[in-house]
């Protein structure tokens, strides 16, 4: 629940029945109640608390309560909107307070200019969308009235989800949500985890040894840890990547001489731009787009999510058929082992669909392998660099079906639980999908 403090400092006040004095300690997110050397957990968050010391009229410095705004009470939404003569009026749901208590305040008693100006903006998107006009009535009809209410949920419940989802992280790049086209709120099956969580009967080994490089990019000693598995360099003196797709990448690892600042140093650095989820308008569902511009062959996200065996992705991968889900990745740099399943854990990447909105059906992300800490070349982690310059607002795509040059076979390839049947080198046989990209020369099926 928002409004819990974790904060350890601990404040009194008088209790209005009693002489005793009554403690609120704030620790470990909740609040706890304390009157002569005893303690209970309260279940009131420091909100709720507020408002029963306005509504008792009790002075309360610790909370923030005093007579000058023993009636400012805060407005959680708006439910309803007319007009009499030439004056606005809202129904006003209070934050603290059920439904049923709600009351019809006149605009210039409204000090909570964000929600006026996001309710209007609801109200004249659905008017346009219902009877082609942006213009409110004097009146809302029942229906629309109940459609504001649920969007106003919808955001509430958006907006908890978007600050559990930066709480969770542990990246730079932060997360934002939007879902301007239905009234679908958060997905009630996903956790959020930033690196991959490690199936049952299946161990990632952790590396032995690290480079000795006093400069990993201009002296590599021993060609850095690139070289010590017989390999180039991945990325130039900006982090870019300079390998062709297929070619996979060693960073230095948590053995290495080097610190947080080498070049070699990238993936494992995490997400450094800032995303947005948002709901696309063309059925394609939840999508992901940049909120910055992001630099061709930069460093974007990591496929983070539950690694499994091959057997049990063929076992989920029937009923994610059903469902119509596309989250399983084959890890198939060598061989066709392990897969990473992003359906219930999983990063933002679960989010991104594929690639759309260019006259090629071209994705503008690129799958690489990398190795840092674990070296078991069946067990790479999969990274999305930037295939060209991604302009701030784009939405990220990439291609379920990626195809590298026939040479360099070692590119990861996402199954998604609908690999035509009878590919070489697959297990899985099922059903083909549509692409919904919409592009004329689209191949028109994912797979």
């Amino acid at each position: 629940m928002t409004g819990w403090l974790t904060s350890s400092v601990a404040v009194r006040k008088r209790r209005m029945s009693s002489s005793r004095e009554l403690l609120l300690a704030r620790g470990h997110g909740w609040l706890l109640l304390v009157t002569d050397g005893c303690s209970v957990c309260c279940k009131s968050s420091w909100n709720q608390l507020q408002d029963l010391c306005r509504l008792a009229k009790l002075s309360c410095p610790a909370l923030g309560i005093s007579k000058r705004n023993f009636y400012d009470f805060e407005v959680e939404y708006l439910c309803d909107y007319k007009k009499i003569r030439e004056q606005e009026y809202y129904l006003v749901k209070w934050r603290g307070y059920p439904e049923s208590e709600s009351t019809w305040e006149p605009r210039q008693n409204l000090k909570c200019v964000r929600i006026l100006k996001q309710f209007h903006k609801d109200l004249e998107r659905e008017l346009l969308r219902r009877h082609h006009r942006s213009k409110p009535p004097r009146h809302l009809d029942p229906s629309l009235a109940n459609y504001l209410v649920q969007k106003a949920k919808q955001r509430r419940a958006l907006r908890r989800w978007e600050q559990e989802l930066n709480a969770k992280r542990n990246h730079l790049g932060r997360i934002t949500v939007e879902n301007e086209v239905d009234l679908d709120g958060p997905p009630r099956a996903f956790v959020y985890i930033n690196e991959y969580r490690v199936g049952e009967g299946i161990t990632l080994n952790q590396v032995a040894v690290g480079c000795e490089c006093q400069d990993c990019l201009w002296a590599p000693a021993g060609g850095c840890c690139p070289g010590a598995s017989l390999h180039k360099f991945a990325y130039n003196d900006q982090g870019q990547v300079r390998l062709r797709a297929g070619l996979p990448i060693y960073e230095c690892n948590s053995r290495c001489r080097c610190g947080y600042d080498c070049p070699n140093r990238v993936v494992q650095k995490g997400i450094r731009y800032d995303l947005c989820i948002f709901r696309t308008d063309d059925g394609r569902g939840w999508g992901v787009r940049t909120l910055e511009k992001i630099r061709k062959n930069s460093f974007v996200m990591e496929y983070v999510g539950e690694i499994i065996t091959s057997e049990e992705a063929e076992r989920r991968g029937q009923i994610y058929d059903r469902q119509g889900a596309t989250y399983l990745f084959d890890l198939d740099y060598v061989e066709d082992v392990y897969t990473v399943d992003a359906a219930y854990y999983g990063n933002i990447s679960h989010f991104v669909n594929h690639s759309v909105g260019t006259p090629q059906c071209d994705p503008n992300l690129q799958v690489y392998n990398v190795f840092i800490d674990n070296l078991d070349e069946r067990l790479p982690r999969i990274a999305f660099f930037a295939t060209r310059t991604i302009r701030a607002g784009e939405e990220l795509t990439f291609d379920y079906n990626m195809q590298v040059d026939p040479v360099d076979m070692e590119s990861t390839r996402m199954d998604s639980n609908f690999g035509l049947a009878g590919l070489p080198g697959s297990p899985k046989k099922r059903v083909r999908i549509e692409c919904k990209c919409g592009t004329e020369s689209c191949r028109k099926y994912l797979f």
